[in-house]
């Protein structure tokens, strides 16, 4: 079949509603799908749609499986971090939740005197994990990812998988212990083994809500990982899973240039 035209394809996708699964049979109307990515084009293409969509905060947090089918990338750094530290994955955004309300720029609020001037904030804590400076920059030294922020996702999941490892090591407590990896991750794997949190009721009424939210996460990912590990291909492309909400402007864009260069 003759390869399709750049501005057909264009025309095809941009039509009203689009989605991702609408987008597949009006492609199959204007040429064939190769089996093969462009190894040079996609990553190029990929870059460009990430750059062009903002990272807003889940519309539910409260359940995981909705965060995974509104942000998929979310799903494959987690997973990483499974893979990599061990820490599970409810474990991990149970933290996340806690931290930041996945707020990438989330940091303890300010003081303020006399309602209008402005003082200074209580700590260093910022992005998903609330990650302070000085252990931020440990995290960089000893794992080498000197390029990481703390406002990005995926190197703020990082974090929190390998300072959990180091208190699963120090502390010899459980990977899926969120109760008592929480209060580690609060008072340092040191202050832990000493008992600091034994007399911060606050402190381990927060560790309890990690705890159970782990467990509710828990439960929700048994239903739905089967469908988050199909359809990786458009989930990975899109952020979302097929047969689900429109696509952007820049995503028709960027679609009909990753296709158009795979039809043939």
């Amino acid at each position: 079949m003759k390869r399709p035209g750049y501005a057909l394809i264009q025309a095809r996708i941009q039509a009203p509603q689009t989605s991702q699964a609408v987008l597949v049979h009006k492609l199959a109307m204007a040429g064939r799908v190769g089996k093969r990515i462009n190894a040079f084009l996609l990553p190029v293409l990929l870059a460009a749609l990430l750059s062009a969509c903002s990272t807003p905060q889940p519309k539910n947090i409260n359940d995981v499986c909705a965060i995974f089918d509104e942000q998929y990338d979310w799903y494959s750094a987690s997973k990483a971090v499974e893979d990599h530290y061990g820490i599970p994955i409810p474990v991990t955004m149970a933290f996340i939740h806690q931290e930041s309300r996945f707020i990438g720029d989330n940091r303890p609020p300010r003081k303020w005197y006399f309602w209008i001037i402005p003082g200074g904030r209580p700590s260093t804590a910022y992005g998903y994990a609330q990650a302070l400076d000085t252990t931020w920059r440990e995290y960089q030294q000893k794992t080498g990812r000197w390029s990481a922020d703390r406002d990005d996702f995926e190197d703020a999941v990082d974090f929190v998988g390998w300072y959990n490892l180091n208190s699963v090591k120090r502390a010899h407590i459980r990977p899926n212990d969120a109760y008592r990896l929480y209060l580690a991750y609060h008072e340092g794997a040191g202050g832990y083994l000493k008992g600091s949190y034994q007399h911060k009721k606050w402190l381990l009424d927060i560790a309890r809500k990690v705890d159970q939210r782990a467990r509710r996460y828990t439960s929700q990912l048994q239903q739905c990982r089967d469908s988050l590990d199909d359809g990786w291909f458009w989930r990975g492309l899109f952020g979302q899973a097929p047969f689900s909400v429109p696509l952007s402007p820049a995503q028709q864009a960027i679609a009909a240039r990753v296709l158009w260069s795979q039809a043939g």
